[in-house]
């Protein structure tokens, strides 16, 4: 793919940036192919983007996402569409530097789940018949990921006991409290990016409309980010993980659980007390269970537990929704 973009292997880039040369700058708009496991629900991925979408920093329109990227103090934009026949995603980028392009496309693969082996998960959870059923309606679903660690950290304090469309309204209320002014970007639907730790950390959140203990929650996962910049970085195990993130003041299990599952990609997290988990879990066989007893009953799941939340997900809280109307570019 850089071939055939800049007509040069990337050794050259790498030696050119070895003795200080300006780095190469991208074309206008590229686009990249980047393969999955078929099948694959692009419609219910959607729909979970979409239900969950932050007015001016992402959007689904027209059977594509896209959303704003800030990296290395550039802006850019991302888009994101299903290629079925290819069995992949074409993905459109415009950044203004070349060298960021392994990390975007790093996130989209995080994102949209596309390293999975969708069809081996679904066979080992399949071995629960009451799972298998729910496998079979959507064989090709997927976990989605988070675009960066410490956006969907955020995104997870901010639903916090709340429902995913009131924590759409807080998530777009803090990015426009951190970055109050537009950016200048060729939409007039995707004006912000989201902010990063030290803007979060430096801003005035007490026009937000939530509880002052999650909003000192947000500041503390903040100046942790900052602290260590590999925070949401995956090292250790999934146990590790959730106690490194319950450190955090404010960070109980199932906010440690879903980060775990979304931004640490930990195959195995399960958030069990999720009321959208647990109604899902009553679904399989008819039995309202506790969060403790749905552990017990998920130990046949492992290691593919945080699949099977998906599926549970999926079926307590149905991801084929209707897809909100995004405003006209």
């Amino acid at each position: 793919t850089f071939r055939a973009l800049y007509r040069r292997p990337p050794s050259e880039l790498r030696r050119r940036r070895r003795i200080h040369e300006p780095g190469l700058s991208l074309p206008a708009a590229i686009t990249l192919h980047l393969a999955y496991q078929s099948p694959y629900d692009w419609d219910s991925m959607l729909a979970w983007l979409d239900a969950r979408a932050i007015e001016g920093v992402e959007e689904v329109r027209n059977g594509r996402y896209r959303r704003t990227v800030s990296r290395e103090g550039s802006d850019g934009v991302v888009e994101v569409s299903n290629d079925p026949v290819r069995q992949g995603l074409s993905v459109g980028i415009q950044f203004p530097y070349v060298r960021v392009l392994p990390a975007i496309v790093l996130r989209v693969l995080r994102l949209f789940d596309l390293d999975a082996d969708v069809n081996g998960i679904g066979t080992h959870l399949s071995n629960d018949p009451a799972l298998a059923r729910l496998i079979a309606e959507r064989p090709g679903l997927r976990a989605p990921g988070g675009w960066d660690g410490f956006e969907l950290a955020v995104r997870a304090i901010l639903g916090q006991q709340i429902t995913v469309e009131a924590a759409r309204q807080l998530a777009g209320q803090l990015v426009r409290i951190c970055n109050p002014s537009p950016a200048a970007f060729a939409s007039r639907s995707l004006t912000r990016v989201f902010p990063s730790a030290r803007c979060l950390a430096a801003s005035d959140l007490s026009a937000l409309g939530m509880p002052n203990s999650r909003k000192n929650t947000l500041k503390a996962l903040a100046e942790a980010a900052i602290v260590n910049p590999r925070l949401f970085d995956p090292a250790g195990s999934l146990e590790e993980a959730i106690v490194r993130l319950r450190a955090i003041p404010g960070v109980g299990d199932w906010t440690a659980q879903y980060i775990a599952l979304r931004a640490l990609r930990e195959t195995d997290a399960f958030p069990a007390s999720d009321v959208g988990i647990l109604r899902g879990a009553a679904k399989l066989d008819g039995i309202a269970r506790t969060a403790a007893q749905l552990i017990d009953r998920a130990e046949r799941w492992r290691p593919w537990r945080a699949y099977a939340a998906q599926h549970l997900w999926a079926a307590g809280a149905p991801i084929a929704q209707r897809v909100r109307r995004a405003p006209p570019s």
